[in-house]
């Protein structure tokens, strides 16, 4: 029996936003399945996933996330803002 874990998953809005052709969407998620799937990727992962932990900020619904500054040192910041920050093609999207 096939899973049914992710229905939205290669679904993101930003796919149609950009005009992605089903081709092009699905070769970027291979590349992205392969990309995240790697050992250096895992950890880094892992590692923020402990400091989120760490802070107290893991799964309990505060909205807020473990963010890198320019000196390397991670800080609470709001989720929103933490992901939003590089923008569509690393440009921020704030002015």
């Amino acid at each position: 029996m096939a899973s049914t874990r992710n229905k939205k998953a290669g679904k993101h809005p930003s796919y149609d936003k950009l005009g992605m052709s089903e081709k092009r969407r699905k070769k970027k998620i291979a590349y992205d399945k392969k990309y995240h799937s790697t050992t250096k990727r895992k950890k880094y992962r892992a590692l923020l996933n402990r400091k989120n932990k760490e802070a107290g900020t893991y799964g309990n619904g505060d909205g807020k996330d473990m963010s890198h500054t320019k000196s390397g040192r991670l800080v609470k910041e709001r989720r929103r803002r933490n992901r939003a920050r590089n923008g569509q093609n690393g440009k921020s999207t704030k002015k």
